[in-house]
């Protein structure tokens, strides 16, 4: 099959949905949105196609291609959809407007989690919290994904004190043989577990990598150890064996 275009990238881009699942309890327990190309493209294939306000106009396109293609598919559960921090800034009612989208096809807002990138500055906070304020009263919750990669993370979880976090691939691959990174993760989960926030460790691969943070509390987990992402369906996930 041969690449798509750049012109088919910007126009026919679509979506592959990766589980992240509750080990323990060996269920899905959301899929995230991962844009990509018409013939399965990487997400940078794609998003290196924007620039500078045509960006932020695909950002939000794509979130809401991200709801209509998941209600098509006939999933209600727990959705987690990318959003670029500067979307927030160049336009702040862009998380009502993937609201709107939700209801439009019947999509449970609530069952909306939208991921913010730590690697992504926040800039303004005050602006920036102004801006998803709307939408958590609506009953969508926030992820800050990437944790532990970007910007300022502490103060985050401070001011922003989302739903969730996300650990970052870094902190995560070969934990098992890395007591520095295992000091670190162990603080954060200390910290989270204070202020009520739930921790996801994503690109887990490893049954090692999986036994020491399930092993240390985390409960929730994402990567190719579960399921690799599916384009334009629900991947079934496989889970480790806790004998």
């Amino acid at each position: 099959m041969t690449e798509a275009t750049p012109q088919e990238l910007r126009d026919n881009f679509s979506f592959a949905f990766q589980p992240i699942v509750d080990a323990e309890a060996r269920r899905v327990w959301a899929y995230e949105a991962l844009v990509r190309g018409p013939n399965g493209e990487s997400a940078f294939k794609v998003i290196e196609q924007f620039t500078g306000d045509d960006l932020h106009r695909f950002d939000l396109e794509a979130q809401n291609r991200a709801i209509r293609l998941a209600a098509k598919l006939g999933y209600e559960g727990r959705l987690m959809i990318n959003m670029l921090n500067e979307t927030l800034r160049v336009t702040p009612d862009a998380s009502m407007q993937v609201i709107e989208t939700a209801v439009s096809v019947g999509f449970n807002q609530e069952h909306l989690t939208f991921e913010v990138s730590e690697k992504d500055e926040i800039g303004d906070m005050e602006q920036f919290l102004t801006s998803v304020r709307p939408s958590r009263l609506a009953g969508v919750d926030y992820a800050l994904d990437d944790f532990g990669a970007g910007f300022s993370g502490l103060n985050l979880l401070a001011g922003f004190q989302p739903n969730f976090i996300k650990l970052d691939l870094w902190l995560v691959r070969d934990i098992h043989r890395s007591g520095p990174r295992q000091a670190i993760v162990r603080g954060v989960m200390r910290t989270c577990l204070d202020l009520g926030i739930e921790v996801i460790a994503e690109g887990i691969e490893t049954n090692d990598e999986f036994y020491w943070l399930w092993h240390s509390g985390v409960r929730l987990f994402q990567g190719y150890l579960f399921a690799r992402p599916g384009f334009e369906t629900l991947p079934t996930p496989t889970y480790p064996s806790f004998a």
